[in-house]
């Protein structure tokens, strides 16, 4: 049933039908509203998951109420997966809250690592990309650390055009549905730094917001300005 969906990720993508066969057959479907918590960082972890419809966001918080969006997933990616390989009883690294009705696909850590006994080329392969993730976290984290409001935003569009971009004719829109809020949540800044620098963007005629979604009018352009903003 789920067997394309998993074909899709890239940790999965080359098992052997039995093993595909044996994860699919492991599977839970949850649905969830939109808002809705997955699961909280104070929670025992007891399994990962994986992205079937919607979109989740993940974050962490303090005990102020104040959050940084940690990472946003679509369809067919994995999340979690920082519960493999740890000690019974760890909590979940980051809360996980629906930003859309969708639906995730719930795999009990225990079923997972049964199969990781037999298949030790599936646990290499989430190893990698266990690294990857850690690899973009690490840029993350230096650009909230490091750079100005302006080209944290800058680089926080290229990321999310890249991940859930539209191209259309010379712009491209995200498909994502961000408040202010939410996208100043994600570069680690304050709502009001953010939507100053948003309204310069739209003065420049870089991109335009429409329905909470943001349209870069000319990738292009954009690239170039990424380009200097960065590697100036």
């Amino acid at each position: 049933m789920y067997t394309n969906l998993l074909r899709k990720l890239e940790i999965l993508k080359d098992l052997s039908e039995h093993s595909l066969n044996y994860i699919e057959n492991s599977l839970t479907v949850i649905p969830f509203k939109k808002g809705e918590v997955i699961f909280s960082e104070y929670d025992v972890a007891k399994g990962v998951f994986f992205v079937k419809t919607g979109i989740v966001r993940l974050t962490k918080g303090d005990h102020t109420g104040k959050e940084l969006v940690v990472c946003i997933k679509k369809a067919g990616d994995l999340f979690a997966e920082a519960c493999i390989f740890t000690e019974e009883g760890t909590l979940y690294p980051a809360t996980a809250h629906m930003l859309m009705d969708g639906e995730v696909l719930f795999l009990k850590t225990a079923n997972l690592e049964k199969e990781l006994i037999t298949n030790p080329a599936l646990g290499i392969e989430i190893i990698r990309y266990m690294s990857s993730q850690l690899r973009g976290f690490t840029s993350t984290l230096r650009d909230i650390a490091l750079l100005d409001v302006y080209s944290k935003t800058i680089s926080a569009l290229d990321r999310l055009a890249k991940e859930f971009g539209e191209h259309h004719g010379y712009g491209v829109q995200i498909e994502l549905p961000l408040t202010v809020q939410e996208f100043a949540n994600l570069i680690g800044s304050r709502r009001e730094s953010v939507s100053r620098v948003f309204t310069r963007l739209k003065n420049e005629n870089v991109i335009s917001i429409c329905d909470k979604k943001i349209v870069i009018r000319d990738w292009c352009k954009f690239c170039t300005l990424y380009k200097v903003q960065m590697f100036a």
